[in-house]
């Protein structure tokens, strides 16, 4: 199990009010309730930044050679297609 660590935030009066609710509404400590909010919003920055990775790998387009690669391909496959016809 890992350790426990201490630290002290300050927040203006309306945010620590609100969290105070909201901690006696789920039940559970402020500082459960912040270690949930933290994870939550751990999980979603790396959900993020997955998204836009896959997204930068993606965005690349096609180059004038690709793109010739592609339709020489395409003809090929198109001449056999022609070829096997019944």
């Amino acid at each position: 199990m890992s350790s426990s660590v201490k630290t002290a935030i300050s927040m203006q009066q309306n945010l620590f009010d609100e969290v105070n609710e909201l901690a006696s509404e789920l039940q559970v400590s402020r500082s459960k309730l912040f270690v949930l909010a933290i994870e939550d919003y751990i999980k979603k920055n790396e959900s993020r930044r997955m998204l836009s990775q896959i997204n930068s790998a993606f965005s690349d387009f096609p180059d004038e050679n690709e793109k010739n690669n592609i339709n020489s391909m395409k003809a090929k496959q198109r001449s056999l297609l022609e070829q096997d016809s019944w």
